[in-house]
């Protein structure tokens, strides 16, 4: 890739995540660390350009002549990004990484930069501006130098109760007339520079300095020694490594709760007003997270998400949420950030999502299904956490036949979603099931009831026999891509004339190539929620139809329906909520938790692994 971004912040696949499994920063092709949020996933951030200017506050280290090329990479499995930048006069690498201080997570947060001479000599320029409070608090920045106890030299960045130290064997320098500092040095072949950036809870306590070369190698060392147990020898092994570590870099590890998106309002239509906060945990995640992280050795964090899905839903089971803050927080207020100009103009910007208020009926099935998916991995099952399941059912029994907001939080009318009514049937079967298969107690007789009146419900009201096709919801005539889920949760037999009636229905509606939309969309606006903008093609729907293809027979088009999907990756791998099928260019959140779990478990699906136990999830014998 030789093409920089022009303007302040460039394409969204032009970046690369950096994560200590506690918070994440996006940096850019261009060198420049232009999201950075301290210390956690959801606080705000310090570098915000991505969703404003260079104002609003980044760390660029870049070559200060004209580039010629540049190429980057992951190191192998790490999350150590490597970026080489390609002068008339030299060449030089770029080391970026974050110290995953899994097992101390008392250590700051903190961002390291190397740059290491390649060949000949460049003049390189790094830029630091920090902005806090989403670029809304212009720090006090000072320069101190500490002869005793040990002689110790940073820079120190401060407003209210934000702080951050940058030490390096060159430091920045304020830059006349700007609120910036700058540093322009010459790095000849062999030569070494490094930064290191830590984040501090209390200015008076300034976090050591730190071994910028040992702390990369530690890096490397803890990613390669976690790969390592990753157990995967199918095609594309390259996509499905990247795509479980980045799953990784998106779980907090204090709490096993993973992110959905480590961004906020990157939009899913750019100018439009479709920008959401995704850096919580949705409940209806919960399946595919412990399904894509079981299915290949990492049993550590799927024991870790199943203790914090159990954590965050206890309590009264009418107050189960959608999603939760990555520590079980429940009040996710939504408020917009007017000062931001917003992604390449993309506004409003917002700071925490208003969506997890909505009734989403899919959610209990979620939870049900992953608790059951875990007890059958050998996860204990604890008499508190079944007495919660209990009462969760008991509860859906009283508002199971409401409308509600859908797997896709429309922010328009409430409708009977068939999705939903699917997952609530799914509810109902893994409760009858864990009395069954598991001898656990339960009023089994009513369940059973329940469970047939809302299947035969699905069939009669979801499905539409002039389109031969399941629809987004009863009565309606719109195709929804999460339909093609119905086969994988067991509701009905891959090879059903409906599931194969609903496939070829959303093939000749929502396929675009490789890419499958969510939803059917009138002139480009959505018909349900009536926000502005045509959204791109979901990745995770795209997914949704391999395993469909793949469970209905159709395996040759699916497997090259699945490597023409690993190929739309970014040049490190990552993807986003969504890629515009015009343009290619992602949009939506970056890099997206949906994304990377839709390709892991179609690889799973395609290829082996450690699928759960067939005659309960993957062929649909579970209906009855």
């Amino acid at each position: 890739m030789s093409d920089l971004p022009a303007g302040p912040a460039g394409p969204i696949e032009n970046y690369a995540l950096l994560s200590d499994l506690r918070t994440a920063a996006l940096v850019g092709l261009d060198g420049s660390v232009d999201w950075l949020c301290l210390p956690r996933f959801d606080s705000p951030s310090c570098f915000s350009r991505l969703l404003g200017d260079d104002r609003d506050g980044h760390w660029q280290i870049s070559p200060a002549e004209p580039i010629r090329e540049v190429h980057r990479r992951y190191r192998d499995n790490s999350l150590v990004v490597e970026t080489c930048f390609h002068t008339d006069g030299g060449v030089f690498r770029l080391i970026d990484s974050m110290p995953p201080h899994e097992k101390n997570q008392h250590d700051p947060p903190s961002l390291v930069r190397v740059v290491e001479g390649v060949s000949g000599e460049v003049d390189v320029r790094l830029r630091w501006i920090v902005r806090f409070a989403y670029g809304d608090s212009v720090p006090w920045v000072s320069h101190v130098r500490q002869a005793r106890p040990e002689r110790d030299e940073y820079v120190l960045a401060l407003a209210g109760p934000h702080a951050v130290v940058l030490r390096g064997e060159l430091l920045p320098q304020r830059v006349p007339n700007e609120r910036a500092h700058e540093l322009v040095f010459t790095l000849r072949e062999g030569q070494t520079r490094s930064w290191v950036m830590q984040w501090s809870s209390d200015p008076d306590e300034i976090p050591p300095p730190m071994d910028p070369a040992q702390e990369t190698r530690d890096s490397e060392d803890f990613w390669h020694e976690w790969s390592e147990r990753i157990h995967y020898d199918g095609p594309h092994r390259e996509a499905v490594f990247r795509s479980l570590a980045t799953l990784k870099a998106l779980t907090y590890a204090p709490t096993g709760g993973m992110v959905a998106a480590p961004t906020t309002s990157l939009p899913e239509s750019p100018g439009g007003d479709r920008n959401w906060d995704y850096r919580y945990c949705w409940l209806r995640d919960a399946t595919l997270v412990l399904l894509a992280l079981d299915n290949f050795g990492c049993s550590d964090e799927a024991a870790a998400w199943r203790r914090w899905l159990v954590r965050a839903v206890a309590g009264d089971p009418a107050d189960v949420q959608i999603m939760y803050g990555v520590g079980g927080e429940r009040h996710l207020l939504e408020w917009e950030l007017d000062w931001l100009s917003g992604y390449q103009g993309s506004l409003p910007v917002r700071v925490g999502n208003g969506a997890y208020r909505q009734r989403q009926l899919d959610v209990y099935g979620e939870v049900m299904d992953v608790l059951h998916l875990a007890r059958e991995r050998g996860l204990t099952e604890d008499a508190d956490s079944w007495a919660l399941q209990r009462g969760m059912l008991k509860h859906l029994e009283t508002i199971w036949q409401q409308p509600d907001k859908g797997l896709w939080e429309v922010r328009g009318p409430d409708r009977h979603f068939t999705h939903s009514r699917v997952m609530v049937w799914v509810a109902f079967d893994r409760a009858i099931r864990a009395v069954e298969e598991d001898g656990l107690p339960g009023p089994v007789h009513r369940w059973r009831e329940i469970r047939d009146a809302v299947r035969a419900e699905v069939l009669e009201k979801g499905w539409n026999s002039e389109l031969g096709s399941f629809t987004q919801y009863y009565g309606g005539t719109e195709l929804d891509a999460a339909t093609l889920l119905i086969p994988s949760v067991g509701f009905l037999p891959a090879d059903d004339e409906r599931v194969l009636g609903t496939i070829r229905a959303v093939e000749r509606e929502l396929r675009h190539g490789p890419l499958v939309d969510r939803y059917s969309t009138t002139e480009g606006d959505h018909e349900v929620d009536g926000l502005s903008g045509r959204e791109g093609s979901f990745l995770a729907c795209s997914f949704w139809l391999v395993d469909a293809l793949a469970l209905s027979g159709r395996r040759e088009e699916a497997e090259e329906m699945f490597g023409e999907l690993v190929a739309l990756a970014n040049d490190v791998g990552l993807y986003a909520e969504e890629i515009d099928a015009e343009s290619g260019r992602f949009t939506g959140n970056f890099p997206q938790a949906f994304s990377h779990l839709g390709l892991v478990n179609s690889a799973a699906v395609l290829h082996g692994g450690h699928t759960r136990d067939e005659s309960s999830r993957r062929n649909g014998k579970g209906s009855r």
